[in-house]
This record gives C-alpha cells, structure tokens and sequence, in this order.
C-alpha cells in the first residue's frame, strides 16, 4: 500500500489539470443560469459524459488509485467549478458507492453500469435514506421492507427525503426497516430497476443553494423488487439480523446501510466543500488585489490581508485532512478517531466560513449576483447539514476518543 504523500504525482496532476479545464471552461459559464433555472443541468452532465468525465470507468480508476486521493482531487476541481453542477455531476457516486458498500460481486458488475448508462445514453442514480420524519436519526425510519417468500420479492413502502436525483433517476437505492425491533441495526438497501411500478417522485425541494442538483422525495408504495435486488443477498442479511440481535442482547453496538455508506463518502463530501471554499478564497484574493479604496488596494490593509491569510490556511489544512482520510480509507486504516468525520466537519464548516469571509471582503458586491461569491456561500450552507450534520460529526468524533456512548 502506497505511503502517504500530501501531494499529487504527475499522472494526477495531468487529471486535474483536464478536470479543472472542464471546470473553468463549461461549468462555470453555465453556473448562474442553472442556479437560476433551477433544473437537472442534463446539457452539463451529458457534456461531462462525452468527455469522459461522467462515467463509471473514470470514478471506478479514482475510487482505486492507490494513494486514495484520486476521488478528492476530482471532487474539488469540480466544485471549485461549481457545487450546483458538480453535485449534479457527482450525485449518482453516493448510490455507487452504496452498491460498492453493501453489494456482492454480481450486484456491483449488474447495476453501478446501470447507473451511468455511456455517452450516448446518460444514466442518473439516486440514493434514498433521509425522511420526513428520519434525518439524522436513522432509528426513526419508516420505511418498510417486507419479505413475499412465495414470489421471492421484497415489497417496500415509504417516503424518502432529500434524495438527489430522487424520481428522476434510473436506479434507485433505497434503505428501508426489515426488522422494526432492531431500530438502526435492522434496516438494509435494496436497488431499484428502472420503471418499477410504485414509485413515484414526491415534492421537489426548491432549497437555498446548490439548486442545480435535483432533490425531491421519493413516495413508495407496493414497490416489489425481486430477491436478488437485496443488496447483499438474504442469506447475508439474515446473518447479520441475527448477529445484532445478538449485540442488542449484550448493549453493544452495530452498523447499519445508510451508515456504512454515508462513512465510505464523507472525505469524499469534505473534499466537495474544499472546492468550493477555495473558489470563494481566490475570488476574494483577486479582488483584494484590484480594488482600490482611499488610494491603494484594499489588500494593502491588515483587515483584509489577515482574513485572507486566515481563508488559505483554513483551505488547506481541510484539504490535508480529506487527504489524510481519503489515504486511510484506502490503506485500511481504521477510523480509530473518526479521522473521516474529521474532514467532513471542518471542510464543511470551513467552506461556511471562508464563503462568508469572502462576501465581506467584496462588501456589496459580494451580497450580489453579478459576482460568483454569493452563490458560493449559499451553496456551502449544505455542507454544515447534509450527509451527517456538523452537530452529528462531533458526536460520531466524540464517541470515537472518548470510548463512551455519548449522547
């Protein structure tokens, strides 16, 4: 296994380089439009697909790159370009990455295919965990799986929240209670094929920022899937069913599908809002340096100059630690202090941070549309909130060096 390197060979730096030009040159002209419209960007995406950037081979080769920064380095050449469009990009990595997670060989070579179609016919892929009632407290979860052993289906019913993609994808992933008295430890992940009956796009959510990526509910109702949708397969589930009654038996504790997948992701997220904190910070910094004020550059005063240093030291000590996780998630390291939640909160609370850091150094012309920095803070408000809160963070870090079930 490759040592950890905080720095990127000349192969990546050769990625990157295409990436950021994909970046710059058609996601950020196409960013305010898409923001406005508020609509799947399918014109982006498709483009992206032609080029070879949206495609399984691509995130297959990044997901594998040995150093574990391949994944991070694209996320945030993308996001640098635009979290709207790259979240649109990206999104159906996190129903991949569940299948990856939770599936067995036939199941990964069957359906994560299925979920990026090729250029010439674009696939999209939603995962569905979050509900009305069922965010950050996945023991509260609704939905419902049962087992028709006469037909070998499962049949599922439910709503699910904040999906992106959801109802507009090809295949959904959908986490759902099979047994109701095991709360989180009872719950499991099932695809759904495209055109299954029963189920069907709730509201669309029309939310605060990165509004190019689709987000609705997904409604549920009488959804039957064959047995070999089950990811993992029954004879697998039934195991670990019986295990974490087991545990529940001794107090102890034991994962779940949503978390195994959302764990697998987060320095994949942190790496999301780096990206856009550092788009935010270079903004500022060539604004600083032209804008004159009583004579000089505004860069020449320590107000400015001091946040500035402040928004790179930020930037780039969240990026060492995506990068750390990344590495460790690669190399197998465990997470013995949660060094992948680590990453997601501070790059997430790093990119509110220098986002509004950013608009204050433009002063009005940050709080307007005709600068780039007050959509960027708009969408790095997510990054405090989705795929684990900030507040869950520090609980799943604090429980980590602390060794006690804090609550």
């Amino acid at each position: 296994m490759a040592a950890f390197e905080p720095e990127l060979s000349d192969e990546q730096e050769t990625v990157r380089d295409w990436i950021h030009g994909f970046a710059a040159d058609v996601m950020r002209p196409a960013a305010a439009e898409w923001d406005e419209r508020e609509e799947f960007p399918w014109p982006v995406v498709r483009e992206a697909a032609r080029i070879g950037l949206y495609s399984l081979d691509f995130y297959a080769r990044q997901f594998f790159d040995p150093t574990g920064l391949g994944i991070p380095m694209a996320m945030e050449e993308l996001f640098w370009g635009d979290a709207g469009l790259g979240l649109a990009i990206t999104g159906t990595g996190l129903a991949a990455v569940s299948v990856f997670t939770n599936g067995t060989d036939e199941q990964i070579g069957t359906w994560v295919p299925q979920m990026y179609g090729d250029a010439n016919d674009v696939k999209i892929a939603a995962f569905c965990s979050s509900e009305p009632d069922a965010g950050s407290d996945v023991s509260a979860m609704r939905t419902r799986a049962r087992y028709d052993g006469a037909k070998d289906e499962w049949v599922i019913d439910g709503v699910k929240a904040w999906a992106t993609n959801g109802g507009i994808a090809d295949v959904h992933v959908v986490v759902a209670v099979v047994d109701p008295e095991l709360g989180a430890r009872g719950h499991a992940s099932f695809v759904v094929p495209p055109g299954t009956p029963g189920l069907t796009q709730g509201q669309k959510f029309r939310k605060h920022g990165i509004r190019a990526s689709h987000t609705a509910e997904v409604v549920l109702r009488g959804v039957r899937v064959p047995g070999h949708c089950l990811l993992g397969g029954k004879e697998r589930l039934d195991e670990r069913l019986a295990r974490a009654r087991e545990r529940a038996n001794g107090g102890e504790r034991s994962g779940n599908a949503a978390m195994a997948t959302f764990e697998a992701s987060r320095p994949a997220v942190g790496a999301q809002a780096v990206g856009i904190a550092r788009a935010a910070y270079e903004v500022a910094l060539d604004y600083a340096r032209t804008r004159v004020q009583f004579g000089r550059p505004i860069i020449d005063n320590q107000g400015v100059a001091f946040q500035l240093a402040d928004m790179r030291t930020r930037v780039d000590a969240a990026r060492l630690l995506v990068w750390r996780a990344s590495w460790m998630a690669t190399a197998g390291r465990p997470f013995t202090a949660a060094e992948g939640s680590m990453s997601k909160l501070f790059a997430g609370e790093t990119a509110k941070q220098v986002t509004a850091q950013a608009m204050q150094i433009l002063g009005g012309n940050g709080y307007t549309r005709d600068y780039p920095v007050e959509r960027m803070h708009r969408d790095a408000a997510i990054y405090s909130v989705f795929e684990g809160t900030s507040e869950i963070q520090r609980l799943v870090i604090a429980r980590a060096i602390s060794g006690m079930p804090i609550r």
